[in-house]
């Protein structure tokens, strides 16, 4: 029963902590800024151009540079992609969202160091890499498929 309550009271405490996360200044730009990304309508018909675009790269992938379309769709899907992240919405929003990540990533290294030096943390930034580290995670949307 003790395991119990003590248990409930650190996620208690975590929940706490996610609370100030949110209401801090970081986490308010992020949502300020995702609600902006989101209600952006040229944005939003960039990041629909990219990502139909990518499913089409993907296709070509597969045969790599035997398909016929390779080389245009690989050049195409460059320019989509550029375009999307130079979009000032977007990027404004990868910044915040960058800013975040590196926020949740100490808070996780200080909490699983504080427990032991041998604790594996994620974290996407290699600052926090070390021996002890699991190597990384995806939260921008990098080789994992995630998308903002």
């Amino acid at each position: 029963m003790l395991a119990t309550m003590e248990r409930v009271t650190i996620l208690q405490k975590a929940d706490a902590l996610a609370k100030m996360v949110l209401d801090s200044e970081v986490g308010q730009e992020y949502f300020e800024l995702l609600y902006n990304l989101r209600h952006d309508q040229e944005a939003q018909d960039k990041i629909r151009k990219f990502t139909s675009l990518k499913d089409l790269f993907e296709e070509v992938q597969r045969f790599g540079k035997y398909h016929p379309d390779y080389k245009r769709v690989n050049l195409e899907i460059r320019h989509v992609k550029r375009e999307m992240d130079m979009h000032p919405s977007i990027a404004a929003f990868k910044r915040a969202e960058t800013d975040l990540q590196a926020v949740l990533d100490e808070i996780s290294h200080r909490i699983g160091h504080a427990v032991s030096p041998f604790i594996k943390v994620p974290a996407g930034s290699p600052f926090f890499e070390s021996g002890s580290s699991c190597g990384g995670s995806c939260g921008t949307g990098g080789g994992c498929g995630c998308s903002a």
